[in-house]
């Protein structure tokens, strides 16, 4: 597996990379047999780029996680995982639906003053059984999680507070890297000028189909010397599946206009001696900004799959053709 450095901070990502949402129950119970087999086929793909979240399975994942990784070499993985949410142990009727099936028995509360940043990082690290973590990401720093209101509140919490606490932790050596996990680009250009950034871990909106990361925020990332993790490059399924009945395109329905251009994306896969799912997994690494493409399953399987996907080839003239499709309209 190749790897790509993560700007000046000294760490090198996998640019095939596991995320850990999935072995949280997202969507369905995973037994923890499955999980350990899901990331063992991780790492004999050579996947050495590990990424989590308090959010996944309210703990679940870290714990997994981490089992996973305490006999490892320390020196031999990247781990990161997510500041802004703190878990609350609450009454089993109590567990609040976030879409993890049984998740442990916490809630959620959103916190991102300098207390709440540094209490998250420890009790991350609690859950993990590790006493490092490579990169933190700022989680959900967002309008899309937040509301309008709740957005305005975190932000300046985290500008009065969280980003003095993210700055110690890493003036001290405690991590490495900092940076923000969101799904929206209006969330990464409001903090990008204001924050320091190594990273930007950005799930849907640098992909083969969805473009609006490449208006401004790529050259803002270039001055700012930020780097970029790429997740959701399927789209939520219809870059895997393709245009199939009932595929879905960032979590719902696909429109009829987005059926049509996904239809002819494959036919220019197909023409080009490769797959859809290979060129949406490659084509982030097209741009020397991204570091890695994060995947997540908790399918061993599909591990395997995905990382075959990945081997293969996608020849360069086939590029400009997926180009003029995910450019003659907006998705």
């Amino acid at each position: 597996m190749k790897s790509r450095e993560l700007g000046s901070t000294g760490l090198r990502l996998s640019t095939l990379s596991f995320g850990a949402a999935g072995i949280g129950n997202l969507y369905r119970e995973v037994s923890r047999e499955d999980a350990m087999a899901t990331l063992d086929a991780a790492w004999d793909a050579g996947i050495r780029y590990f990424d989590t979240a308090p959010h996944y399975g309210h703990g679940l994942s870290e714990r997994r996680l981490g089992d996973f990784l305490r006999d490892r070499p320390r020196g031999s993985f990247v781990l990161s995982s997510k500041v802004g949410r703190l878990l609350k142990p609450v009454a089993e009727s109590a567990v609040p639906d976030h879409g993890f099936v049984r998740p442990l028995p916490f809630a959620q509360v959103h916190d991102y003053s300098y207390d709440g940043i540094m209490r998250s990082y420890e009790d991350s690290l609690a859950r993990l059984g590790l006493n490092t973590i490579d990169i933190l990401y700022i989680h959900d720093l967002e309008v899309t999680t937040l509301g309008e209101a709740g957005y305005a509140r975190h932000f300046r919490a985290f500008l009065e507070g969280g980003a003095k606490a993210l700055t110690e932790l890493k003036s001290s050596g405690a991590v490495r890297a900092v940076g923000l996990g969101v799904n929206e680009v209006p969330a990464c250009l409001n903090l990008i000028g204001r924050f320091p950034l190594d990273a930007i871990l950005l799930a849907g909106r640098y992909t083969l189909l969805d473009r609006s990361a490449e208006a401004q925020l790529l050259d803002r990332c270039r001055q700012a010397g930020t780097r970029l993790v790429i997740g959701g490059v399927f789209n939520s399924g219809i870059l895997a599946t393709g245009a199939q009945p009932g595929a879905t395109f960032d979590y719902t329905e696909a429109a009829p206009a987005i059926m049509d251009r996904v239809r002819a994306m494959e036919d220019v896969a197909a023409a080009a001696g490769t797959t859809l799912a290979a060129a949406a997994l490659h084509f982030p690494l097209r741009d020397p900004l991204t570091a890695s493409v994060l995947v997540g399953t908790a399918k061993p399987a599909s591990l395997r799959r995905n990382a075959a996907i990945f081997a293969m080839p996608v020849p360069q003239d086939a590029w400009p053709r997926f180009d003029a499709l995910a450019m003659a309209r907006e998705c």
